[in-house]
């Protein structure tokens, strides 16, 4: 039975010592960016100009250089920024110095602190964040404490908050290649809030539930954007024996235990192949790579020789003990010698050719395969990896490579990993340290009085569980939560309050299943604001002036004429709500057909279903018939 397997059929956490804490980012949805006045949401503008940037790393406040930002530098990799007439400013350029801080962001922050029972700052200081993966045109992130000791009320127990942030969004990858990234400098500088737990996160079905109910908070706002990339999770793990792991960038809550199981799996594995490697007796060893692109001088592998007409070169290493081992499984689908091949990645490689893999698919035949052990010295509990790229390159991948496999005999290294597809991470980066931070000297402190929290506090939102509550009040149980859940709630209430007569089913139904059917239909629904969604209600429930069958049409007509009225919207389509004596007149027209009260109620609602109330309609042919 495999490794992963058997931890697979049962994980007692808690005996594992598992630690599990969360980070969430979540954009707030404020009229400007968080240190200039650019807009935040960029919805079709195109770019109008590029930029590029080379950086380096430099001590932060405590006098040492951050692990991962000079592991970032020595990449040495250029980054292109992408520029926008109405989104990106020279501020975001990092050509001039950061403008006041957005305050209307900062109490969106605050808000949220008081909504987890955190201790909110006196005074909050502005700064810099060391990150030299290119996200950023200055090689910071500008980012400050808000508030501590918060708290988050689950169903195992008690989540701690110890600091609550508002920072700075990051640039976004629109394209990466060898030794050249593209980034997207819209996004840069979008407010942010950020919550960080405490490891009190006992197991990975927790974890999901403690960052649904932090998105629930923060939606409550009703001051958050919305959608795919506008928040996410990044989780920190480790277990006894393990090292702490931060997973970066996790969008998708279903995802989310996966992620965790898996970690939790991986480091599991690295234990067992340390244990393994220890009875094997490995033993470090000096670092030396050989060049092996003589051997394929005539080589038919497809892959090889497309490397060898780009006139680069085949670097190999002999890996001593480790056969058979770069192919064991961690989880399923990851294996030891993936995690070899991340770490050469970070060097502008492909990846890595290894022992335990199939020849064959890459085009390698034996006498080759034969020819390469022969070269290295490959003894039978040996293993060896073949890295293809120019020789700078390729010798440094294979050095990292070496550097991984030779941690492996010792420790699960800490590190931050991202997340490559559904609950699958890989490496990227060593994990970054607090010698990253360094004041922002271009951004004056901001003094948080007493008046202005009271304030804040006095109008806080209503925590999530209340909501619905009050949602099962007035809906059906599959009506609430889908409600409760939806970027529309807070239309929902909107209406609720603001219309008159308003029936919370026919709302919930219009927003919730209207909607979301036009716009699987591919109708531009979202052309369609808020107050113009209010008016329809207001017409339908106040004036009375068209019929519930009549929305969907209505709603098509607006969204291809948004600047029209909804009572030009019904007159237009001829869907105006008809008189009571339009009906009469309609069911005295049919009655020389028929006086069958059924077949006449059927015949009537096929002809007038768009513009009578069916209620209206029985009302009449009671009365006639």
């Amino acid at each position: 039975m495999n490794f992963w397997f058997e931890i697979c059929m049962e994980i007692d956490y808690a005996k594992h010592g598992f630690r599990c804490g969360i980070e969430i980012h979540q954009r707030v949805a404020s009229h400007h960016k968080l240190f200039c006045q650019c807009k935040t949401l960029n919805e079709s503008e195109e770019s109008d100009g590029t930029l590029f940037r080379k950086q380096r790393a430099v001590a932060g406040e405590l006098g040492a250089v951050d692990a991962a930002a000079m592991h970032e530098q020595l990449r040495d990799r250029k980054f292109v920024y992408k520029r926008y007439p109405t989104f990106t400013c020279d501020v975001d350029e990092d050509q001039e110095p950061p403008h006041r801080l957005n305050q209307e962001a900062l109490d969106v922050g605050l808000q949220v602190a008081l909504m987890l029972k955190a201790d909110v700052l006196d005074e909050v200081e502005v700064m810099r964040k060391s990150v030299l993966d290119g996200s950023n045109t200055g090689g910071f992130q500008r980012t400050m404490v808000i508030a501590l000791g918060g708290e988050l009320g689950t169903s195992k127990g008690k989540v701690r908050i110890p600091t609550i942030c508002l920072e700075e969004e990051a640039s976004a990858i629109q394209e990466e290649m060898s030794g050249e990234v593209i980034y997207r400098l819209d996004r840069l500088g979008i407010p942010l809030v950020e919550i960080c737990t405490a490891t009190d996160i006992v197991d990975p079905a927790h974890c999901r539930e403690t960052a649904e109910r932090l998105g629930l908070i923060l939606r409550a706002t009703g001051k958050v954007q919305r959608g795919i990339g506008t928040i996410r999770q990044d989780v920190n793990i480790s277990i006894a024996g393990g090292a702490r792991v931060e997973i970066k960038g996790a969008q998708d809550l279903d995802c989310l235990q996966a992620l965790v199981e898996n970690e939790v799996q991986r480091q599991l594995g690295l234990l067992e192949l340390k244990a393994e490697l220890k009875r094997r007796e490995a033993k470090e060893f000096l670092f030396k790579c050989v060049d092996v692109t003589d051997l394929f001088a005539s080589t038919e592998s497809k892959m090889l020789r497309k490397a060898l007409d780009k006139k680069e070169v085949l670097i190999a290493l002999r890996l001593p003990k480790f056969g058979g081992l770069l192919g064991r499984e961690l989880y399923p689908g990851r294996r030891f010698g993936t995690e070899l091949s991340d770490y050469a990645k970070t060097q502008g490689v492909g990846g890595i050719i290894h022992s335990d893999e199939k020849m064959p698919k890459y085009g390698i035949t034996p006498k080759e395969a034969e020819a390469l052990c022969k070269k290295l010295a490959v003894a039978e509990d040996c293993a060896w990896i073949m890295i293809a790229g120019p020789e700078q390159k390729a010798c440094r991948a294979s050095e990292e490579a070496y550097k991984r496999a030779m941690l492996a005999l010792k420790l699960v290294p800490e590190e931050t990993r991202k997340v490559v597809k559904e609950g699958e991470t890989a490496y990227m980066r060593p994990l970054p340290g607090g010698a990253r931070l360094y004041p922002e000297t271009d951004v004056p402190p901001v003094r948080l009085t007493k008046a202005r929290i009271d304030g804040l506090a006095a109008v806080l939102p209503e925590m999530p569980d209340d909501t619905l509550d009050r949602l099962k009040g007035v809906l059906n149980e599959e009506l609430a939560h889908k409600i409760f859940r939806s970027p529309r709630l807070h239309l929902f209430s909107k209406v609720m309050d603001q219309v008159k007569g308003a029936d919370a089913t026919v709302v919930a139904a219009t927003l919730e299943e209207i909607v979301v059917g036009l716009k699987r239909e591919g109708v531009a629904v979202e052309a369609i604001k808020d107050d113009r969604l209010i008016d329809l209600f207001r017409e339908h429930f106040e004036n009375g002036l068209f019929v519930k069958a009549a929305v969907p049409g209505i709603l098509r007509h607006m969204a291809k004429m948004p600047g029209e009225s909804v009572r030009d919207a019904a007159s237009t389509l001829g869907l105006k709500k008809m008189s009571h004596a339009e009906i009469e007149e309609a069911v005295k027209a049919e009655l020389k057909e028929t006086r069958d009260r059924g077949l006449l109620i059927k015949r009537i609602m096929e002809k007038l279903r768009l513009r009578a109330e069916g209620s209206d309609v029985v009302k009449v042919v009671n009365r006639l018939v």
